[in-house]
């Protein structure tokens, strides 16, 4: 059941805002945490904060996950402040502490909540309409990486383990295949042979991860374009947001989410295949934004594999939404019976734009 206003008023009074809590209302259009804008007294005009109740259904393990956040906020700021930005209050996201200062409030129900200072003059987009967009959404994920190249203490926490683990989706999607539990194998012919013919490089980061030819970062895992406030004048991106996935990772995730997310006009369910293209313009203003933050941190092999990436991510989520078809919709939530499957149609078709488009790729990444 979903925070009401009411209960988030009385939580809000639990954190340190320096004034009185004015009000408490839902915002934003996120569908796993409850979010909520609060206002707070302040002269001459309230300021504004915004709470969250973390879902403890998706996040397992909310305190691990709360202790990532702490770290990679105060981390983010230190490095902020170090390099003398002046605007660090924007750039990162700040975690407000409790009345007992902590990071975080634990309810009565053992819910946990968490406030952030509410950026001003920057607002998220959720769907990228030109290529400065794009750039500017790869320019911010780019710099949020680099300010969390040197992170110390240890490695962050996994707050789901396995996320972009591609040869154990595709054991799921084999074992979901054999079984076939729902007798769809036969609808989704296609799909399964476009899969199983691209077994062969489902283990190419992860292999490359644990011998150490690729480094391990610490990585968003949810590079859409409105997880970055972009500025209401420059349209530059200001701060990274929904800090729940970010873990232990490869560059190249990030990078290749934001190919299959930015790159396609179509909608990730689009049912008119011929819709569905990577756009070569988008890909190479991604590229040139990335860069623009990442390339002092990154290998030559990362960067040699940033096109790769693209295909693998958008492959590995293919495969997700088919293997979801194959055991009968149980995790992603859907609209109309064959939706996971169309929604693998799609992704499968912009994996197939992507080699078809893999030479001009890899040559922008290789002048840039």
């Amino acid at each position: 059941m979903s925070a009401t206003a009411d209960e988030a008023l009385v939580v809000a009074a639990e954190f340190a805002f320096g004034g009185k809590v004015l009000s408490a209302a839902p915002y934003g259009s996120g569908h796993i945490n409850d979010t909520f804008l609060v206002l707070v007294e302040a002269t001459p005009n309230p300021r504004r904060f915004v709470l969250q109740r973390i879902n403890h259904h998706v996040f397992k393990q909310p305190d691990l996950l709360m202790e990532n956040v702490e770290r990679v906020c105060a981390h983010a700021h230190a490095r902020l402040r170090a390099a003398g930005a002046n605007d660090a209050h924007r750039r990162a996201l700040r975690l407000i502490p409790t009345q007992k200062e902590k990071s975080w409030h634990v309810d009565a129900a053992g819910n946990r909540w968490r406030c952030y200072d509410f950026i001003e003059g920057a607002t998220g987009h959720d769907v990228v309409r030109s290529a400065a967009q794009a750039e500017a959404a790869a320019k911010a994920f780019g710099a949020f990486q680099a300010l969390l190249a040197d992170l110390p203490g240890g490695r962050l926490h996994e707050t789901i383990p396995g996320f972009h683990h591609t040869p154990g989706r595709y054991a799921r999607f084999q074992a979901a295949l054999a079984v076939d539990a729902h007798g769809r194998a036969a609808m989704a012919v296609p799909e399964i042979a476009f899969a199983l013919a691209r077994a062969h490089e489902v283990g190419v980061v992860v292999d490359a991860l644990r011998d150490g030819t690729l480094p391990e970062r610490v990585t968003h895992n949810d590079t859409k374009l409105n997880n970055v406030l972009l500025d209401d004048v420059t349209q530059e991106g200001v701060c990274v947001i929904d800090l729940d996935t970010v873990m232990p990772g490869s560059a190249l995730y990030d990078f290749g989410d934001l190919v299959r997310t930015s790159t396609s006009p179509a909608a990730e369910d689009e049912t008119d295949l011929a819709k569905v293209t990577m756009q070569l313009p988008m890909f190479e203003a991604l590229v040139r934004g990335y860069l623009s933050s990442a390339r002092g941190f990154l290998t030559p092999r990362e960067k040699e594999l940033l096109p790769f990436a693209g295909k693998l991510i958008t492959f590995e989520i293919g495969l997700r939404f088919l293997t979801d078809w194959l055991e009968g919709d149980t995790y992603f939530k859907i609209k109309r019976p064959a939706h996971n499957l169309d929604r693998a149609r799609t992704q499968f078709k912009l994996v197939a734009s992507i080699e078809e488009q893999l030479p001009a790729m890899r040559a922008i990444v290789e002048r840039s």
